[in-house]
């Protein structure tokens, strides 16, 4: 059983203007509950004084925690290095741009306490972003729906509640912070709850993402479905590809050949079988089918064999 009652888990790049306000606000709500907590910042690889006021802010509160990359390396590699170095009984992440309230916390809490949820998200049910933001979020997040058959309105909200375990046992790498129930659902964590969240308006700086992510987001969806689905066993899929490919050359080749013996019955001239362009899709359809087979076995050894690993350094660390 871990001392702690709260790891609070902030990414961040560039916000070192909100960083005070939002530890002294965080810092008054845990008074107040009287909960133990750390407060644990990954610093992104920032290129503004978020770090130096971060170094300030531990002087002042032993409960802040930092980690910092050499460079950027995006929010799903912040929340993994974070994820490992919390402690408490309950995880809590949230941005630092002050747009998630530290209000929000003791619901979450209880929520994973009492209610026995694996892992809650926040909804911001009320949003203070442009309609180029909000409309390609509620399509993102309706495909997510049906592919993940999670129930939650608001997959990529950053404030969330885990179980210590839940965390401890997802790795989140690449873009996939915006799949992280998914992630627990494949992991076996599926009581998955959703609280409505208050979302405030961006008070210091710009927004880091762009409409990238969202393209970005469907092709990790994509990748996120597959893996969840056949990632301990590669074979099963691209077997099935390849079985595939076999059966439909097979059925060209009887194709042709039915039709050609046909043609000698009924003294219809006929071209070679070889001659015929439909032999080069057989012929295709084959060589598909031995790739698709190939890639099969090695990604089965390559499974067997494989180690976690990632290729971003962490540069500094405090309390931890």
């Amino acid at each position: 059983m871990s001392k702690l009652d709260l790891s609070i888990v902030i990414p961040l790049f560039n916000e070192d203007e909100s960083l005070p306000e939002l530890t002294d606000w965080i810092a008054k709500v845990m008074e107040r509950e009287g909960y133990t907590y750390e407060i644990i910042f990954v610093n992104d690889g920032s290129t503004d004084n978020s770090w130096a006021v971060i170094e300030e802010l531990r002087r002042n509160n032993e409960n802040v925690k930092a980690i910092s990359f050499r460079k950027n390396q995006g929010k799903s590699a912040g929340l993994n290095q974070g994820f490992k170095a919390a402690s408490g009984d309950v995880v809590i992440t949230m941005d630092a741009d002050l747009q998630d309230s530290p209000e929000e916390i003791p619901e979450l809490r209880r929520m994973i306490i009492e209610d026995g949820y694996d892992l809650v998200s926040g909804w911001k049910q009320k949003r203070f972003d442009p309609l180029s933001k909000t409309i390609p979020t509620k399509l993102f997040n309706a495909a997510t729906r049906r592919i993940s058959k999670i129930k939650l309105n608001d997959f990529n909200c950053g404030l969330k509640a885990y179980k210590l375990e839940v965390v401890h046992n997802i790795d989140v790498y690449g873009e996939m912070h915006r799949y992280i129930p998914f992630l627990a659902k494949n992991k076996g964590f599926d009581k998955i709850g959703e609280k409505v969240v208050q979302h405030q308006a961006r008070k210091y700086g710009t927004t880091k993402f762009g409409l990238d992510r969202f393209i970005n987001g469907f092709l990790d969806l994509g990748t996120l479905a597959v893996i969840g689905k056949f990632g301990r066993r590669p074979m099963h899929f691209f077997g099935a590809a390849g079985t595939l490919m076999f059966a439909l050359s097979a059925l060209l080749l009887a194709y042709l050949g039915i039709y050609k013996l046909w043609a000698l019955g009924a003294g219809v001239e006929a071209r070679l079988i070889t001659e015929n362009p439909l032999f080069f899709i057989l012929l295709a359809l084959n060589v598909i089918g031995v790739q698709l087979f190939g890639v099969g076995f090695i990604a089965e050894l390559l499974l067997r064999e494989s180690t976690k690993k990632h290729d971003y350094t962490v540069d500094k660390k405090i309390g931890l």
